[in-house]
């Protein structure tokens, strides 16, 4: 495999996390750079370990994962996107206070969601003949990391214009995203 296509699987790969990633900046009252990167180290990290595990597992636990999970995956973003578009319409909280703490339980269960296709990628690489693991996870985690924080700051720019209806949104997005991801492993799209 040629560094061009694996560039192209990692971004593939990190359009999840990028999606998820401009969900978190719209709830942010002001940028902050801090959290881009805690945001970009989990889903930049979760991106390249899984694949890691996948590689290692190898083809065993291929057909345990493959059935499940796009189901989790789904569950996980409609939860999570749910309570995003509720909290949207909670009156009683401010956006400053839903927007610049960062909940690293949700930051974590979004980093799964979002990376377990990378780890079905990864068994595919113990497929592969002469595949450099380190070589290919190093690009998706870095891919992924780089994408994460440029899609906080594109969520924060549209947000910060919108407040609510652009919450109302992420939620939205996050839970057509595990609707997509749902209908594609069920052979719908």
């Amino acid at each position: 495999m040629g560094i061009a296509e694996l560039f192209f699987i990692a971004v593939g790969l990190s359009m999840d996390a990028f999606a998820v990633s401009i969900c978190k900046g719209l709830g942010m009252s002001k940028f902050n750079g801090k959290h881009g990167t805690i945001i970009g180290l989990f889903f930049g990290g979760f991106q390249a370990f899984m694949p890691l595990i996948g590689y290692f597992a190898g083809i065993g636990f291929q057909k345990y994962i493959a059935d499940v999970d796009h189901w989790i995956a789904f569950a996980l973003l409609a939860f999570i996107g749910g309570q995003m578009a509720w909290e949207a319409f909670r009156e009683e909280e401010k956006r400053e206070e839903q927007g610049d703490a960062l909940n690293i339980r949700q930051l974590f269960l979004l980093a799964i969601a979002t990376s377990i296709d990378a780890l079905v990628v990864g068994i595919t690489f113990a497929l592969l003949p002469g595949t450099n693991i380190w070589l290919c996870v190093s690009m998706i985690g870095c891919t992924t990391f780089i994408l994460s924080i440029a899609g906080v700051g594109i969520g924060f720019r549209f947000g910060n214009r919108y407040e609510k209806k652009a919450k109302i949104a992420g939620g939205m997005i996050l839970i057509l995203l595990g609707i997509k991801i749902l209908l594609e492993h069920l052979g719908i799209l």
